[in-house]
């Protein structure tokens, strides 16, 4: 398997890394930031707009993928590298998360998830073997663990019971595996208690996987409760492996989380944001359907060289929001993600120059400057 991970740099003072995944198609430089393509499209987008946009990886969603059009239909016509045009590396979550979302539609057992599907009501079971199956199927560069998500807030008892079938599960997708292609991940599961949280590192990593996520997180906590939880649990997760925060988040948490030692992310905040008219900028967040900017000339953000805000106004983009075109979701999807992006770049620099620190303080000065002018 052509898969591998090299630690370049440390930041003093913060855990923050800076460090380079192989793969057999392509690098990845982290920490990254992985769009989500949920049922193999980042929305709004073309794979050449992607590529504009130097995005390195990008993650689909298991669950829906295996609903429509269907994991062997995806692998009959080639994969979904093939399916869906893209030929850098991708990302597949095992569909544990989505089981999760559907609550009352789903019915947990220790073999496995039997749910209701959300766009016709059939009936499913997803178990550890079938999800690694399905993402062997789809061909992604790297798959993810079927695990169980525990909802928030849960008790220590239920979130102990969860981690202990998770880790048995986790022995189950590992044994399933065959697809030497693929980078096997696992995932990190513990609620909001340190010492369940140590305990699945631990134990997660005698099992031995290629990278170690965190998941669980962002569930509805607060902030300063999933940053002690990253923070407790990475000195657990093996240094020489990466280390991927699912689901997270907004460019705050991507900041504090790469100070604690994180190098992957993936949200749907930046491409959902687009569409609702939320556009990220250095002073922080700007609703493009205020009335405020109607007659205003110019671009998003005066800092920002992506295409959005070298060739058009906050004026036309508010008139494209407000009469709902669909260039709008374009043009507002193409800022946010370079957005997102040019942070990790920027973030990435701090780190091989050894100023994550004083980076991390110029980020929030700068925007506690400028919420005021949006």
């Amino acid at each position: 398997m052509s898969f591998s991970f090299d630690l370049l740099n440390k930041c003093s003072g913060t855990n923050a890394r800076r460090g380079r995944i192989h793969t057999g198609r392509g690098e990845i430089n982290t920490p990254v930031f992985m769009p989500v393509g949920t049922q193999g499209t980042v929305k709004a987008m073309t794979p050449d707009m992607l590529h504009q946009l130097d995005v390195e990886i990008i993650l689909g969603n298991t669950y829906h993928l295996y609903l429509r059009p269907g994991h062997k239909l995806v692998k009959e016509l080639g994969g979904l590298h093939k399916f869906i045009g893209w030929d850098r590396p991708l990302l597949t979550d095992s569909g544990g998360f989505q089981v999760y979302s559907l609550g009352s539609l789903r019915k947990i057992s220790e073999e496995g998830v039997r749910f209701q599907s959300h766009i016709d009501g059939s009936y499913h079971f997803l178990s550890p073997e079938s999800s690694i199956s399905i993402q062997e199927d789809l061909g992604a560069d790297i798959i993810m663990c079927f695990d169980e998500c525990p909802p928030y807030p849960a008790t220590y008892d239920y979130v102990e019971t969860s981690l202990d079938m998770t880790l048995r599960w986790a022995k189950r997708c590992k044994s399933a595996k065959k697809n030497d292609g693929s980078a096997l991940f696992g995932i990190i599961q513990g609620g909001m208690f340190e010492d369940l949280r140590r305990r699945s590192a631990e134990e997660t990593k005698e099992i031995g996987f290629d990278g170690y996520a965190l998941g669980g997180l962002s569930v509805g906590e607060t902030k300063p409760l999933m940053y002690n939880m990253v923070e407790a649990t990475v000195p657990f997760m093996p240094e020489d492996k990466p280390r991927y925060l699912m689901g997270v988040g907004t460019p705050e948490d991507l900041v504090e989380n790469i100070a604690r030692g994180i190098d992957m992310f993936d949200c749907v905040m930046p491409t959902r944001n687009a569409r609702n008219g939320s556009l990220f900028t250095s002073s922080g967040k700007l609703v493009i359907k205020n009335s405020r900017y109607e007659r205003d000339d110019l671009p998003v953000d005066e800092k920002c060289a992506c295409y959005t805000c070298r060739n058009f106004s906050r004026a036309y983009l508010r008139h494209l929001f407000m009469a709902k075109e669909i260039l709008s979701s374009t043009l507002n999807t193409i800022h946010n993600l370079h957005y997102y992006l040019n942070l990790m770049r920027e973030i990435r620099s701090a780190i091989e120059e050894n100023r994550f620190a004083q980076y991390k303080k110029e980020f929030y000065a700068l925007r506690d400057a400028g919420i005021e002018q949006l």
